[in-house]
């Protein structure tokens, strides 16, 4: 029975969910390893405000702790780490001008 709540658990950490842009800077901020007081010294917030932005990201990216949040947003490309798994894609010129996006994607 425990192995299925584990699973339902990682399951919901693998839907969309929308965070708000303050939101997006806590989980960047956690992702680089800062404790709470940190993030709260470095966006000049009081540390319950970190507190209460953390239980809520978890709540809506259903994950238990910070480790499970950081896997979610490197899954989901909400933080980039040393270079990897960055978002953007480069972008090619053609001969007629027109800007092309490179896909990754394998077919």
């Amino acid at each position: 029975m425990q192995k299925l709540e584990v699973n339902m658990t990682e399951r919901n950490s693998h839907r969309p969910v929308s965070l708000s842009d303050r939101e997006l800077q806590v989980v960047e901020l956690v992702a680089s390893g800062l404790t709470n007081q940190e993030i709260s010294e470095q966006l000049e917030i009081s540390k319950r405000t970190v507190d209460n932005h953390i239980s809520n990201i978890l709540t809506k990216t259903a994950t238990e702790n910070r480790v499970s949040l950081v896997r979610w947003a490197l899954q989901w490309g909400k933080v980039c780490l040393d270079d990897i798994n960055c978002c953007s894609l480069p972008l090619v010129t053609t001969d007629d001008e027109t800007e092309v996006i490179i896909s990754s994607t394998v077919e």
